[in-house]
């Protein structure tokens, strides 16, 4: 654990103050859809992974996001209520759940990550050939970083109701 006031510290603290700006600058930016804001942290995460990897099974993604299976059917059951999510059974196994956004969902969150994407592209083309080179290595850094986190983190029992401004967990997870 490391000491306040060490290097590694205050190099924490910037790497989150940094990610926190960056993610908050291209959330307004991009326009999140309306149908988004009223989501819990872990309901966002699974819109998130689901937008990733359509057709994830609810095992699949408990896994992922190291939630219980529970809670993610939970997650799922309300997501559909909403009309966000929808679920069709599996080809192979009739009882296993695959996992899709809905079709005007998809469309709004796509056009944002898009517009997201688009404001990072054009920011980075202003940076110098040796700071994007830099951005690059970075980004290998952090995902490396995910990495350690994710393999020291425990699968959470129950959803906490947090929001996304409040919460903290994966922190390249939350950049996609």
């Amino acid at each position: 654990m490391p000491v306040h006031g060490t290097k590694s510290h205050l190099t924490a603290d910037q790497l989150l103050t940094a990610l926190a700006s960056l993610r908050r600058t291209l959330r307004r930016r991009a326009r999140r859809p309306a149908e988004l804001f009223s989501l819990t942290w872990s309901q966002l995460e699974l819109v998130r992974l689901v937008r990733r990897q359509p057709g994830v099974s609810v095992a699949e993604a408990a896994s992922e996001l190291r939630l219980a299976p529970n809670t993610v059917s939970t997650l799922v059951r309300q997501l559909t209520d909403l009309g966000l999510l929808s679920r069709r059974a599996d080809t192979s196994d009739r009882r296993v759940a695959r996992l899709d956004l809905s079709v005007e969902i998809r469309r709004k969150v796509d056009a944002s990550r898009d517009r997201r994407l688009e404001a990072l592209t054009s920011a980075t083309g202003q940076l110098s050939v040796r700071e994007r080179r830099a951005l690059d290595e970075a980004v290998k850094v952090l995902a490396r970083l995910a990495e350690y986190l994710d393999a020291e983190e425990q699968p959470i029992s129950g959803e906490t109701g947090s929001r996304p401004e409040s919460a903290g967990r994966r922190l390249v997870g939350t950049i996609r």
